[in-house]
């Protein structure tokens, strides 16, 4: 299937209005993996994780120490060609993956597919055979296996890879440029950052896939997925993340 912008019938809308409201234990409380929380969606995912009631466990999968404090979340330092055998015995409902490099920062297409295929890959086998029952994709707009474009046809290989390795449930978001403030200087961004404001409104009709996304927005919908209880694969660009994010408060009853 493919939802692409609105929410699929059967999850709910839900005000942006906050009220502050005792926080009880869920009794159907979930863990959760969490494979890139380094990253600028990866931490604000983990953030958001945190502060869900349903979230009884959150197991954060980085290369490096993240330095995070809480106490939900158990922070497992792994070699990414080894996280198959490293998190054995490891189970959870959702895993989510926020696993990604840029050409640049890898230093060749070689490097740049060790980390978007390979990595990802290995990770979502290790939540396969620790009973995940939905795996959640940060991938890209367009991407497409048959691209011609070397990004997008990997970030469209990877996908691809992920369907066929048989999750109950495979929820893949596809931003265009992300929004927010990175870890990392990336030049190009910022100014594209910087444009957004201006380009987004001309983005119309199918060209509003392409505008650019918060990354608050991004993690947001990453949980309004998790949450959706929705079986089968389904793919989200602009307004179906937008929809998602507003759809992710818990689902009670």
């Amino acid at each position: 299937m493919d939802a692409r912008n609105p929410v699929p019938t059967g999850v709910a809308t839900v005000s942006c209005r906050k009220r502050k409201v005792a926080v009880m234990p869920d009794i159907d409380a979930k863990v959760a993996m969490v494979a890139g929380g380094s990253g600028m969606v990866g931490s604000l995912l983990l953030q958001e994780l945190a502060a869900a009631p349903d979230i009884a466990r959150i197991y954060a999968i980085t290369r490096r120490p993240l330095g995070l404090e809480d106490a939900k979340i158990a922070n497992r330092i792994v070699q990414f060609d080894k996280v198959e055998s490293q998190l054995k015995g490891l189970t959870c409902q959702f895993a989510f993956c926020c696993v990604g490099t840029t050409i640049r920062d890898a230093g060749s297409q070689a490097e740049f597919r060790r980390v978007d295929v390979d990595a990802v890959l290995a990770y979502a086998r290790a939540a396969r055979a620790g009973q995940a029952q939905r795996f959640i994709l940060v991938s890209s707009v367009g991407a497409d296996r048959g691209s011609k474009n070397f990004y997008l046809r990997v970030k469209g290989e990877t996908e691809a890879a992920l369907e066929a390795m048989g999750f109950p449930a495979l929820d893949i978001l596809q931003p265009g440029l992300l929004t927010g403030v990175r870890k990392d200087a990336r030049p190009l961004e910022a100014i594209g950052r910087l444009m957004m404001p201006l380009v987004n409104p001309l983005l119309t009709g199918t060209r509003a896939d392409y505008r650019g996304i918060p990354a608050q927005t991004v993690a947001q919908a990453m949980i309004g997925a998790a949450r959706s209880g929705r079986r089968g694969v389904y793919r989200y660009t602009y307004a179906g993340i937008a929809a998602l994010a507003a759809s992710r408060a818990p689902r009670r009853g």
